[in-house]
């Protein structure tokens, strides 16, 4: 894991610590990222819990990072807006320059561009169709919000067709290719606001249960999903139904993150554009083509350098290296004793044979 200048209104996911100089607002443009040298998982497939109460806005889940245990998730869930009029703009993350960089999520008048991202339930993408603020109120779009077990009349049904979340869980190459749009961009420069206190606690809670590592959950949660934050158990919480498309193929589920975290910085950095590459199958994109392996070019080269009437066991070098060459052996007749040398010899020849077939070291290539 390395810091890159990934130019942020505030920091989501990340337990460091800000200079308390630095204001809690996008107008101070927080000038701190994380980039990781590999994907996170794509986005599992769950069903919203219902709303504790009327006033609570759905904030989605998302796959969150840290060195010790790599990537793990944290659930959508239920919270309060920190104040009325605004809305909640998800963390995505963003590929460039050969690592995935985080962008924190924000609270403000309107919502921004999060990567394309098909969160579900009211985010597919672009914009929130969940709810909207009317005056002082808020009102939820019945088709997309699980708010039938609360009594609330400041209600709207508008059909969103793309309400599951699914797909790739970063923006650009091998995951969702989108760009912000005007809209999206003269959002990002508005009044924003970090995560809430109580978003701040659902994360802690997350981080603190190794159940909700992509390594061990193979990128389906058993808590995709909480009624309220920070409650990770009990009736409210729900468990995701599967793990997104292509989960099996990503490097996160197969904890390669740990491995890199195990290196330090230096690993995730080293690890970054190869296995970025190999990320692009596991988010569900049709993989690049490849360039042949040397390796596995190695013994085509050498059976056209060995001869057409040549055969392609060690049998032949007895033919190739004949005795005539040394006829100093003939005028000794004491080294009868010794007639197994002679026969010895071609098999003391063989092992040119095997380096010429190309097996040893190209085999060993082609296998990594």
């Amino acid at each position: 894991m390395r810091f890159s200048p990934y130019y942020i209104p505030v920091i989501l996911g990340l337990t460091m610590a800000v200079p308390a100089a630095v204001a809690p607002t996008a107008s101070a443009q927080v000038a701190i990222g994380i980039s990781v040298g590999i994907a996170p998982p794509p986005i599992p497939v769950y069903v919203q819990p219902p709303i504790p109460e009327e006033g609570y806005l759905w904030t989605p889940g998302y796959w969150a990072y840290e060195e010790v245990g790599g990537y793990y998730w944290v659930p959508g869930v239920w919270v309060r807006p920190p104040r009325v009029g605004v809305l909640w703009t998800p963390p995505y993350w963003g590929f460039e320059g050969g690592v995935y960089g985080f962008h924190a999520g924000y609270w403000g008048p309107h919502v921004g561009f999060y990567g394309g991202v098909n969160y579900g339930f009211g985010y597919g993408g672009i914009g929130f169709l969940g709810g909207e603020w009317r005056g002082g109120a808020f009102a939820y779009n019945r088709s997309v919000t699980n708010i039938s077990n609360v009594h609330i009349t400041n209600v709207y049904n508008k059909t969103v067709i793309n309400n599951r979340p699914g797909g790739a869980a970063f923006n650009g190459a091998g995951g969702v290719q989108a760009r912000a749009t005007a809209q999206e961009e003269a959002a990002a420069r508005e009044q924003h606001e970090e995560r809430t206190a109580e978003q701040t606690r659902h994360l802690d809670a997350a981080k603190a249960d190794p159940a909700q590592r992509a390594s061990a959950n193979r990128g389906k949660p058993t808590v995709a999903a909480a009624a309220r934050a920070g409650e990770l158990k009990g009736p409210g919480a729900v468990a995701a139904r599967s793990a997104g498309r292509g989960a099996d193929r990503s490097p996160a589920v197969r904890g390669a993150n740990a491995g890199a975290d195990e290196k330090g910085a230096a690993g995730a950095k080293a690890a970054g554009p190869r296995a970025a590459a190999r990320d692009r199958t596991a988010a569900g994109a049709k993989p690049a083509p490849e360039k042949p392996n040397a390796a596995e070019a190695k013994p085509a080269r050498a059976a056209r350098r060995a001869p057409a009437d040549r055969p392609a066991g060690g049998a032949a070098h007895p033919a190739a290296h004949p005795a005539a060459p040394h006829p100093a052996a003939a005028p000794h007749p004491a080294a009868a004793p010794h007639q197994g040398a002679p026969r010895q010899a071609p098999a003391q020849h063989q092992a040119p044979a095997q380096h010429q077939a190309g097996g040893g070291g190209g085999g060993k290539e082609k296998q990594h």
